[in-house]
């Protein structure tokens, strides 16, 4: 079984900061990044769930819903690696690395 814990609390980390922004941060661009991130997230996860199913597209809720969205694609990401039949852990460093990045693109 996979460990997930540093995907988890990268997601939470980033997701925190987004709910601390200021609203002028959201717009300038953190809210879209995150965004771009979440629904990457939930198509990663629809994929190893449903790989025979054509994936949502997570809708645009506003930037102070943004951080909400990013938490469920994370957590969806997660329980889909975790309980996933064989092992994911390339698809899970791959994850971790692509919050880590928004995260800072979205905090420059």
């Amino acid at each position: 079984m996979l460990d997930t814990t540093e995907l988890t609390h990268t997601v939470n980390r980033f997701a925190d900061r987004l709910r601390a922004a200021p609203q002028s941060r959201l717009q300038r661009g953190a809210a879209a990044e995150a965004l771009g991130l979440a629904r990457e997230l939930a198509l990663r996860a629809q994929r190893v769930e449903a790989p025979d199913r054509e994936p949502m597209i997570m809708p645009d809720a506003g930037v102070f819903v943004v951080a909400d969205q990013l938490m469920v694609a994370g957590t969806d990401l997660v329980e889909a690696l975790r309980t996933a039949p064989s092992p994911r852990a390339a698809e899970l460093d791959e994850a971790v690395e692509l919050v880590r990045t928004a995260a800072e693109r979205a905090f420059r």
